[in-house]
């Protein structure tokens, strides 16, 4: 009986032995068959998105600049020493109102010189006309005596201008900076005095994508908030650049707003927001659908169970949608969730389906 007993306990130990041997490779081979896609592979779990037209208030949103209606660096268009301020450091100028006198005692007296010779030439001019009329001289000796009176008067009127350059004065209203010379300093005309804005209004300066340059004109309102503020401004187009930067492909856009209150300080960064024309039917697919590429941006449709990978064209962008222009028809169902385990024909298990009003 003992010797019965061990022969039954080892054909028993041997069949486990071969149990557990045949199961591991038959666990083997199912993982091979699930890695090949074969029939015990486990599908793509997605939620999916399905496209209809719906209406679309079209806009562009940019960052801008905030730039003074004027801006000019005061210079003296001659070389002299500063006798003379006649402006406060951040006062408001008016426009031809004197800023700065440069030395010009020796223009005087030059100046009075010339007037003395030309008066002195139009008392020759009118003998010489009474003489001329009597025929006690000849012609050419009056045109004598008349061009040394007209050249006197021209002399009289080139130093003028000069003189003139002596005092500068405010091209346009504005608001004076700080001033970067003193009463006694010799300038040039490479010399800084001091800088002159006018803020009021400003020009907001943006930059929009070349393909909307057809949909954008003079007279359009923009919306625009500065940086550290929620509050909303509105101005008016009044200028755009005649080309696009074929390096940026972006057009340049001017816009004008009044700054009654002087809020906007020329330097500043904005956020603009351009509402373009509204589209009736529009196609809209949440953001997260979209995979970039090299070559774009393309989506994954969902068609009978399958991952079907489409290129598309998309248009504007907000926090959770995204225009298509091409690629995507109405109806079209889009993979929106389980993107990175989606491969060209992965079968799909759709969990959740949701359309254009969810």
């Amino acid at each position: 009986m003992n010797k019965t007993a061990k022969i039954i306990l080892i054909l028993i130990a041997i069949a486990a032995i071969a149990y557990l041997l045949v199961s591991k490779v038959f666990s083997k081979e199912e993982q091979k068959t699930v890695a090949a896609g074969g029939p015990l592979a486990q599908k793509v779990a997605v939620d999916v998105f399905v496209v209809s037209p719906t209406a679309y208030q079209n806009r562009i949103t940019s960052t801008g600049t905030v730039l003074p209606n004027e801006d000019v660096e005061l210079r003296s268009e001659i070389s002299g020493r500063v006798t003379k301020i006649n402006f406060e450091e951040g006062a408001r100028v008016k426009k031809g109102q004197l800023l700065l006198t440069i030395n010009d005692a020796e223009m005087r007296a030059q100046l009075q010189k010339l007037q003395s010779n030309q008066q002195l030439y139009s008392d020759m001019e009118k003998r010489q006309r009474t003489l001329l009329d009597k025929e006690y001289i000849s012609v050419q000796e009056y045109d004598q005596v008349s061009n040394q009176l007209a050249t006197a008067t021209a002399d009289i009127q080139a130093l003028k201008a000069t003189l003139d350059k002596a005092y500068v004065r405010a091209p346009f209203d504005g608001m004076i900076g700080l001033r970067q010379i003193s009463e006694g300093s010799y300038v040039t005309a490479a010399t800084p005095i001091a800088r002159i804005v006018d803020i009021s209004p400003v020009k907001i300066e943006f930059s929009v994508p070349g393909r909307y340059s057809q949909m954008i004109k003079e007279g359009d309102d923009i919306i625009f908030t500065s940086e550290g503020s929620a509050e909303q401004y509105k101005a008016k187009i009044y200028a755009l650049q005649p080309n696009i930067d074929p390096t940026t492909r972006t057009m340049q856009v001017r816009a004008l707003y009044d700054n009654k209150d002087e809020a906007m300080k020329p330097g500043g960064f904005v956020r603009v927001d351009l509402p373009l024309k509204e589209m009736e039917q529009a196609i809209l697919i949440p953001t997260e659908a979209i995979i970039p590429e090299a070559a774009g941006q393309k989506v994954f449709l969902a068609k009978n169970g399958k991952a079907v990978p489409k290129v598309v064209k998309i248009g504007q962008r907000s926090e959770t949608l995204i225009q298509i222009l091409e690629g995507i028809a109405p109806g079209d169902t889009i993979i929106r969730s389980g993107i990175l385990q989606v491969r060209p024909g992965s079968d799909l298990s759709i969990r959740k389906v949701a359309t254009s009003g969810e």
